[in-house]
């Protein structure tokens, strides 16, 4: 493994250092943390970067702080954010704890990337706790928060549960919580919502929003 580790952050050949990084993803060793992340963060090349975030998925529950500390860094490119993002949701109930302290971080970006990661305590554990923070997560006063819970809410196929949480951020002051609230509810089919979303519809000011919204009735109602 410090072989590995070597190779990965000193090579000048591109290809043994992609393919250290990819050996070690196999090995799965968590004192490799420290040297995946400088690689993550340092290496020039988007496949050892790739390949450096998949080792620390691959970790598990003790590569979780060194995935969040990603998205804690303001220098953190957006490729970079997209794949701790990735290596979370990879992650899932194999941290849940981590996850839910997560959920609840004074950094709203790691609020965000937690509770996209929830969906999977969420489906599979039955995870009450989760479902608590997914629900609260409606009302952050971050607007990508609030955004990020409108669309994992349409992903778990309980509508029964899900629609009345939906149903009022239709009137959300932001237009991506709208927006996503009412994709939402067309990916669940809610016929109980067809009245408020003609209703905000009519009085939605951005085209785009209002579009979503048509076709969300239209598809329901096709559905039903």
């Amino acid at each position: 493994m410090p072989a590995l580790c070597q190779a990965m952050q000193a090579s000048k050949q591109v290809t043994v250092r992609r393919a250290a990084a990819k050996t070690l993803t196999l090995i799965a060793d968590e004192q490799s943390i420290p040297d995946l992340l400088n690689s993550l963060l340092t290496d020039p090349d988007s496949v050892v970067q790739g390949s450096a975030m998949g080792a620390l998925a691959a970790i598990g529950a003790p590569a979780v702080e060194a995935v969040f500390s990603i998205l804690e860094n303001p220098d953190s490119s957006e490729m970079q954010r997209g794949l701790a993002n990735w290596a979370l949701a990879f992650i899932g109930d194999k941290a849940p704890d981590s996850l839910r302290a997560a959920a609840i971080s004074t950094n709203p970006d790691i609020r965000q990337a937690a509770i996209a990661a929830l969906g999977s305590q969420i489906q599979s554990m039955g995870d009450e706790q989760a479902r608590e923070l997914l629900t609260n997560a409606l009302n952050d006063p971050i607007s990508n928060v609030r955004a990020e819970a409108a669309t994992l809410l349409g992903k778990l196929q309980d509508s029964e549960w899900a629609a009345p949480l939906l149903i009022p951020k239709l009137n959300d002051e932001d237009s991506w919580v709208r927006k996503n609230s009412a994709l939402s509810l067309m990916k669940l089919d809610a016929i109980s919502a067809i009245q408020d979303l003609s209703q905000c519809a009519e009085q939605e000011s951005d085209s785009v929003v209002k579009a979503v919204m048509t076709l969300a009735i239209k598809q329901i109602e096709k559905n039903n």
